[in-house]
């Protein structure tokens, strides 16, 4: 059992606090990766790059996060989920001004890793508190929470889009942003919730093996994840190298992705309480295939930003939904939502490596070729989170199944 940093229990009104200063976190979290995606061609080229050596770059996030992640609840079991989240919350902010100061893919490499391990661990630590306010408010927010990590993110863009329009140097555009949200994130970080776990209580295990249901229900996951993380990534060099289009534009395609998740996901509570986890997943599945196909074969530019928005929509709501199937499908809800939480955050991980390498060997519209085929993998595969799907008839109504939580589920 966890308590507060004064032993006893948390009052409603404190929960609710909480409740906003997690979704500030969240959106702090999500401003990071915003204004960092915006800004890849520019650190590309200041490191002096190919795409294949800059899809290599983009794995050392991977490997930063999955060494650290680990470490995370740790981190929380030792100091307090206030301390912890306020110290891994300001390393991530901080890292952000570490890739644009790279002059070589050597130091790139090592800058990316540092970003990535402050960004998994941060993630974990935020996503943890997150479902810990869900349990005590007993309704589900996570929807709601990613949602406000996509306004993060579409804040964070938009400034690097115009950053990146007024041609100024990504130095001092990450060295200006890392300042403001490191303060920004301290201050929420004041009022989330700070549990304490028992003295005779066993620290977390650093690995622990999935179910096979979260296997099968994390590939979904894998799928929509993959096609985020390859889109924020890499569409504004695909916009900038294929359609030719100036460098404003570009990143104003990283804003369009962020925009259509953001309002996706804000809404996603009532839309999947209306019409069932299955039936959104696959229609969600069917706008993104449709965006991913609109991106591949369009020669126009515009045409092409509309595909990444639609890309954006579709995928919006799924790894929440991962999340709620995974704790309805076995004895163990945590066990099972910690492993889809784990294929879901290294799919957006490798998903720019990936893309990156692909693009190498043959070219960026082979590469988004087959994040549409993922995308479609969406409407295939829907039927396996009908576990998540609840029949809901009003607020507190006798049919209200909560969504069960008890990981540390990371999905930004």
């Amino acid at each position: 059992m966890t308590t507060d940093s004064t032993g006893t229990g948390v009052g409603t009104e404190q929960v609710g606090r909480a409740r906003i200063a997690i979704a500030t976190v969240f959106t702090v979290h999500g401003a990071v990766t915003g204004s960092f995606a915006t800004r890849v061609p520019w650190i590309q080229d200041h490191a002096g790059v190919s795409a294949g050596q800059l899809g290599l770059a983009l794995a050392f996030p991977a490997i930063g996060a999955s060494l650290a992640m680990p470490l995370a609840g740790r981190i929380s079991h030792r100091f307090g989920t206030r301390t912890a989240l306020r110290g891994l919350l300001m390393l991530w902010t901080l890292a952000l001004v570490l890739p644009a100061m790279a002059p070589s893919l050597l130091t790139l490499c090592a800058a990316l890793f540092v970003y990535g391990a402050t960004a998994g661990m941060s993630d974990v630590a935020m996503n943890a508190l997150g479902v810990e306010v869900e349990n005590r408010l007993n309704k589900s927010i996570m929807s709601g929470l990613h949602g406000m990590w996509s306004v993060g993110a579409l804040a964070g863009s938009a400034a690097g889009t115009v950053a990146a329009h007024l041609g100024t140097d990504a130095r001092l555009h990450h060295t200006v942003a890392a300042a403001v949200l490191t303060v920004l994130g301290l201050i929420a970080c004041q009022g989330v919730l700070d549990l304490r776990s028992e003295p005779d209580e066993d620290p977390p295990p650093r690995f622990t093996l999935p179910p096979k249901s979260a296997l099968v229900i994390g590939a979904i996951g894998f799928c929509a994840v993959f096609a985020e993380g390859a889109s924020m990534d890499w569409s504004a060099v695909y916009l900038r190298d294929i359609m030719g289009s100036s460098a404003g534009l570009a990143a104003a395609s990283t804003t369009a992705f962020a925009l259509t998740m953001a309002v996706a996901r804000i809404a996603g509570d009532r839309i999947v309480d209306r019409f069932g986890a299955v039936r959104t997943v696959r229609v969600g599945g069917s706008l993104a295939t449709v965006g991913g196909l609109l991106v591949v074969l369009s020669p126009d530019p515009a045409v092409a930003l509309c595909g990444f928005g639609l890309l954006g929509l579709g995928v919006a709501v799924v790894v929440p939904l991962a999340f709620a199937a995974a704790g309805r499908s076995g004895p163990n809800p945590s066990q099972a939502i910690a492993g889809v939480a784990t294929i879901t955050y290294t799919s957006g991980l490798i998903a720019p490596s990936a893309i990156g390498s692909l693009a190498e060997a043959t070219s960026l519209v082979v590469s988004f070729g087959l994040v549409t085929v993922l995308a479609f993998g969406l409407v295939l595969g829907a039927g396996v989170l009908r576990a998540g799907d609840r029949k809901v008839t009003g607020p507190a109504g006798p049919d209200t199944v909560p969504a069960k939580s008890g990981a540390e589920p990371s999905g930004s």
